[in-house]
């Protein structure tokens, strides 16, 4: 089995184009407005995209015949991570979280008429989206203990329920709802949920606040849902196929979100490497010292594990094999390698590194994050043991749990 990670030279030069966009055009653009002047800011956004379409750097995980770039998910890795070099680039062109796993969520299970009213904006840039799961009294890791309820009424669903951290909601046009449709399947099972279509606003949904978090209130809102109405044609997906559909849809925009900390990573060793060459102290550089040379050395194989992590898994699911061994892996990986890196970098830095002159304060408390969204850390373990043990029990070996690779 030849595993070849070399670029294909249209794709070496989309990177190349990616690259030079985000730094000749994105940062110079952004660092002449402040985000307190929320208009021009928003304003220079919208004018972003608009470039980004015409430059043809739309879309890249969607494809060609979507208005898309048509890349795999081995090329989406290497546009997302230049994306991410600045924090809005992937919104810049149309690949962010939540809406990057929505379309493709919409993509493989809308009919056609919701592809058309619900996808095709979503493309377009017109319109946003989040995706309702998450709920406070039950755990987050656990979409089969989902309480929000959904009772059928002739031709409409009668829905009540709870969800908290829903990304985007205040600015979402309408939303992926999962909620529980059958009170016969028994709790803990995956056929019990349903994903419904709704519009926003609807009479029913109530944005109860934007949840603060350590990095402060940024998207992420608590929502109560009382007599929540939504026709029978909204379903998405297919009754009783929430559990699977969530799971479709986590997989590829776990391994995306890897993407865009790599390029954080990438940053903040960049950052730990300049500082050290550049800080004199005690007699020597920085860079000179045997400790801060550890701290690189560690720093610099977490990410090259990182890479190829990515890489790995991206490969599997473009080839059509089962991935999810691959992408828990590497999101448990390339999530704590992002803390311990920043971390890094922060030490090298010392009390400038703690404050908010350079971005490493807010890229820690952002990696923070990454160690639970899509999947805490111990459930991704958890998974990782089952099919490791499974592979063993079915082969006598687990060399299928650790990639299958062969050597």
């Amino acid at each position: 089995m030849a595993i070849d990670f070399t670029l294909a030279p249209e794709h070496e030069e989309i990177r190349r184009r990616v690259r030079t966009f985000i730094h000749g055009t994105v940062v110079p653009a952004l660092e002449e407005v402040k985000e307190d002047d929320r208009e021009t800011y928003l304003r220079t956004l919208v004018r972003l995209r608009s470039q980004a379409k015409a430059e043809g750097l739309w879309l890249p995980h969607m494809p060609k015949e979507w208005g898309g770039m048509g890349l795999g998910h081995v090329e989406l890795a290497m546009v997302q991570s230049e994306a991410a070099k600045t924090r809005v680039g992937p919104w810049v062109l149309n690949c962010m979280a939540p809406d990057e796993g929505n379309m493709h969520t919409l993509l493989h299970w809308a009919t056609d008429e919701q592809k058309e009213k619900y996808l095709r904006p979503l493309l377009e840039g017109t319109q946003m989206s989040c995706f309702a799961m998450t709920e406070p009294e039950v755990a987050g890791s656990d979409p089969t203990l989902i309480r929000t309820e959904a009772v059928r009424d002739g031709d409409e669903w009668l829905i009540n329920g709870h969800k908290w951290f829903i990304s985007n909601a205040r600015r979402a046009n309408f939303a992926i709802l999962i909620a529980r449709t059958e009170p016969d399947v028994p709790e803990g099972s995956r056929g019990a949920t349903t994903a419904f279509l709704v519009d926003l606003p609807s009479p029913g949904w109530n944005d109860v606040r934007e949840v603060e978090t350590m990095h402060g209130s940024t998207g992420h809102s608590e929502i109560l849902i009382e007599d929540l109405r939504v026709p029978d044609d909204q379903i998405l997906g297919g009754r009783g196929n929430g559990h699977r559909l969530g799971q479709y849809r986590l997989g590829p925009a776990r391994l995306a979100h890897c993407m865009r900390w790599i390029s954080q990573a990438e940053t903040a060793l960049d950052m730990m490497v300049d500082r050290a060459l550049n800080r004199f102290s005690h007699g020597s550089l920085l860079a000179e010292k045997q400790g801060i040379q550890w701290m690189i050395a560690d720093s610099t194989m977490e990410l090259y594990q990182c890479k190829l992590m990515v890489l790995h898994a991206a490969s599997k699911i473009d080839k059509g094999e089962d991935f999810r061994t691959e992408v828990s892996m590497a999101k448990h990986f390339v999530a704590n390698s992002l803390n311990r890196i920043v971390d890094r970098a922060i030490q090298v830095h010392g009390a400038l590194g703690y404050s908010t002159d350079t971005p490493l304060a807010s890229m820690f408390q952002h990696a923070r994050w990454a160690r639970f969204a899509d999947g805490a850390d111990e459930i991704h373990q958890m998974r990782i043991a089952e099919r490791t043990i499974a592979a063993y029990q079915a082969t006598g070996s687990t060399n299928a749990a650790t990639g299958g690779l062969p050597l």
